[in-house]
């Protein structure tokens, strides 16, 4: 079996996670949305996760799974999963970068219809973790494979925002899940405006077949689209109608006006790969949002972080410094 990447703190040391297992359901996590905040430390390509505070934990996240997650109803129905969930890993470690340009947008890039997992889903750049790799490291690394940017050492800042578990298929009613992930979203605050970034990329057309940046208007409407739940959102009136972006095609790109409709989209019940954004993405662009309302109203604790949650829930803040990155 590969390195473990996620280990749970769950008798006073570190353990793995097999395929199968909830890391949300192992942590604590029963009925209910979420999030939890959890304990992390952050090395070396490794994640460990504690709902207690312990010795070499360096931030405290919150930890989401969407309502549909396959290996929540497995916990139910373990009888379901038999022999044909993959017994040979763990659960593996991905991370994904919110870039946040100086005017205050943020990048998300459409997964091409071909790749084997999430296609024709928007999402921030992103992928697997490699091992003894930092992960801030893997996160500018992915950033560069996909979209071509390379950030200017010391021209950017950055801080962990919270932890996602994913499976795909997102759903049992696709299919039995092949992958199982803890997806890390780092905000990477960018001193280049929108228009600065969008002039050096470079997108690689293997992995990415269009990318838009959108405005905390425009994120807050999406993020509000939450998959699985009963409670309707109450959109704003004044949105508009399309999202500029800009699509490949043939080796060149051209503009693309995205109707705000497809970005409103929910996980579908039955396996389909109809364009959308992804629920991680919704949890990851809601964190976002926290994040610039608290700076924006605390200029004086610029990088302070905050535990989200829902409106209706407790909030912790835990004032964290905001890093400096080191560029690559």
């Amino acid at each position: 079996m590969a390195a473990a990447r996620v280990l749970l703190l769950l008798s006073g040391r570190p353990e793995s996670v097999s395929f199968a297992q909830s890391v949300c359901g192992l942590l604590g996590a029963r009925s209910g949305l979420g999030p939890w905040p959890m304990h992390c430390s952050l090395k070396q390509g490794r994640l460990v996760l504690s709902a207690r505070p312990f010795p070499g934990a360096s931030f405290r996240l919150p930890l989401q799974r969407p309502p549909f997650c396959p290996f929540a109803a497995l916990d139910q129905q373990p009888w379901a999963s038999g022999a044909e969930l993959p017994t040979n890993r763990g659960v593996d470690l991905g991370v994904a970068v919110i870039l946040q340009s100086s005017d205050q947008t943020v990048l998300l890039t459409r997964r091409t219809r071909t790749l084997s997992i999430s296609p024709n889903l928007w999402v921030p750049p992103g992928g697997h973790v490699e091992l003894d790799e930092e992960l801030l490291d893997g996160g500018l690394r992915e950033l560069w494979e996909e979209s071509g940017l390379q950030l200017p050492q010391g021209q950017f800042s950055w801080v962990p925002l919270g932890l996602w578990e994913t499976a795909y298929p997102p759903r049992l009613s696709w299919g039995l899940p092949k992958y199982h992930h803890i997806i890390l979203y780092l905000l990477v605050i960018s001193q280049e405006s929108q228009q600065q970034l969008q002039a050096r990329i470079q997108p690689n057309p293997s992995e990415v077949s269009a990318l838009m940046w959108l405005r905390p208007d425009v994120a807050a409407a999406v993020a509000a689209t939450e998959d699985g739940t009963e409670t309707p959102r109450h959109l704003p009136q004044d949105l508009p109608p399309s999202v500029p972006a800009v699509e490949l095609e043939d080796g060149g790109a051209r503009p693309l006006a995205l109707p705000m409709s497809t970005l409103l989209r929910t996980t579908p019940s039955t396996a389909e790969s109809k364009e959308r954004v992804s629920t991680g993405t919704k949890f990851a662009l809601r964190l976002w949002l926290q994040h610039l309302g608290s700076v924006t109203a605390l200029p004086c604790a610029s990088g302070a972080h905050v535990d989200p949650g829902p409106a209706k829930e407790e909030r912790n803040m835990d004032p964290l410094p905001s890093n400096q990155g080191s560029g690559k």
